[in-house]
Order: structure tokens, then C-alpha cells, then sequence
């Protein structure tokens, strides 16, 4: 069975570019840096297991508007 190469690195570039746009739209909600966040869920896409990993990370990781409104919800009392 032959792999064609270019078929390949297309998917690669084309997986790439969707999990900098997923990585990068949750960054945005969950940490200060979401470019920083994107560019690193784009390094990552080179071997996809490690990117969905750091995306299910990202998922998970709560949002920094609900850490700041709970902070001052309790200073508030």
C-alpha cells in the first residue's frame, strides 16, 4: 500500500489550520494569551494525538471571566 505523500501533508496543513482556529477560539475565552494558544495548537497538529490532547485541555480548563466574576462575588460580601 502506497502513501501518497502530498495527500499527506495536505491533510496535515489542512488539520493544522482548523486546530490554530479551535485552539486559537479557546484561548480567547480561557487564558490571557490566545494567540500563544493557537500558534501552539498548531505546532502540536503536526502529530494530531498531541493536539486533540492539548485541545481537550483547553476544554476543560475553566473560563477566566467565570474566575474573575466569582473573585469579586466573594470581595463583594
Amino acid at each position: 500500500m502506497n502513501i501518497n505523500v502530498t495527500l499527506l501533508g495536505e491533510f496535515i496543513a489542512l488539520f493544522a489550520f482548523i486546530m490554530g482556529a479551535l485552539c486559537y477560539y479557546l484561548g480567547r475565552r480561557k487564558t490571557q494569551t490566545p494567540v500563544l494558544a493557537g500558534l501552539l495548537g498548531v505546532v502540536l497538529s503536526i502529530i494530531p494525538p498531541f493536539a486533540l490532547v492539548y485541545l481537550v485541555v483547553l476544554v476543560f480548563k475553566k473560563d477566566l471571566g467565570s474566575t474573575s466574576a466569582a473573585v469579586s462575588g466573594q470581595s463583594g460580601t
